[in-house]
């Protein structure tokens, strides 16, 4: 749950104006919320974005993120400076300026993406402190467990366009999985920005990580994460819930029906 700037301590504010220059001026993230302040802050030494936290939560969960920032290069935003104060931890990291990228079919964005997904395939995670794929997503599968440290919500909110390629922000649900388990998260998001559940499979072939992933290990994932969001969304009236829910329901039932032709003879033909 998002809280206003003014429930930060004059301690914390003060320390934060020392970080940035002086007076300073905010405007709070528009997305977001597993931090309780999440704003662009602009002051004398330019623009930063800080996040705080002080319930145990949602401390432990920035804690996380401040964690897994450090671990990887390039795609999160640079930590700048962090600190703890009067009970609230804050980070204050690079203010990424651009565009979320447009990754409907034929989009130009979608050779950034591209790029991004396959350094971020090579991205090893480091030590067990990350959030297990059975933690993380609310269901297992032998195949999901893997070295590989995913970021696990692609969605274009959490994606920007900058002048030195596409950069990813929140990374608070960072998982240590199979690298194939970020591309089946995707899907749906591919989904939901225009392309067909066939559209979007087609395009993740580009990465040799999803060719090499068995055609039932995927489908046990699109039946499984389909029957999450379905359950979710009876629970919950948030739209983004609703359309996750359509959005894997979708990828689900193309990999069923495609099995099903797949089994039935050609005209003429017989089944062997």
């Amino acid at each position: 749950m998002r809280s206003d700037w003014t429930a930060l301590p004059e301690s914390v504010t003060a320390t934060i104006a020392e970080r940035v220059g002086g007076t300073f001026d905010v405007a709070p993230a528009s997305s977001g919320d597993h931090a309780e302040i999440a704003s662009t802050v602009t002051g004398p030494a330019g623009r930063i974005f800080v996040k705080a936290a002080s319930g145990e939560l949602s401390v432990r969960s920035l804690r996380y993120e401040l964690a897994v920032t450090r671990a990887i290069d390039r795609h999160p935003p640079a930590v700048l400076w962090h600190f703890e104060s009067d009970g609230w931890l804050v980070v204050g990291t690079e203010h990424l300026a651009g565009p979320h990228p447009d990754l409907s079919p034929g989009s130009t964005d979608l050779n950034l993406l591209l790029a991004t997904l396959t350094a971020l395939q090579k991205t090893p995670a480091p030590g067990e402190t990350w959030f297990t794929p059975a933690a993380r997503l609310g269901f297992a599968h032998p195949a999901m467990d893997g070295e590989t440290l995913i970021h696990s919500d692609l969605n274009p909110a959490n994606l920007i366009v900058t002048p030195l390629g596409l950069r990813i922000v929140d990374w608070a649900w960072a998982t240590k999985a199979a690298a194939w388990v970020e591309l089946a998260l995707l899907v749906p998001w591919l989904i939901g920005s225009g392309h067909t559940a066939e559209q979007a499979e087609q395009w993740l072939t580009q990465l040799p990580a999803w060719t090499a992933t068995d055609r039932q290990v995927l489908d046990d994932f699109a039946s499984k994460n389909a029957t999450k969001w379905a359950a979710k969304s009876r629970q919950k009236t948030e739209r983004w819930v609703r359309d996750l829910a359509m959005w894997t329901g979708e990828w689900a039932d193309h990999r069923t029906d495609g099995h099903q032709s797949s089994r039935e003879p050609k005209r003429g033909g017989t089944l062997s």
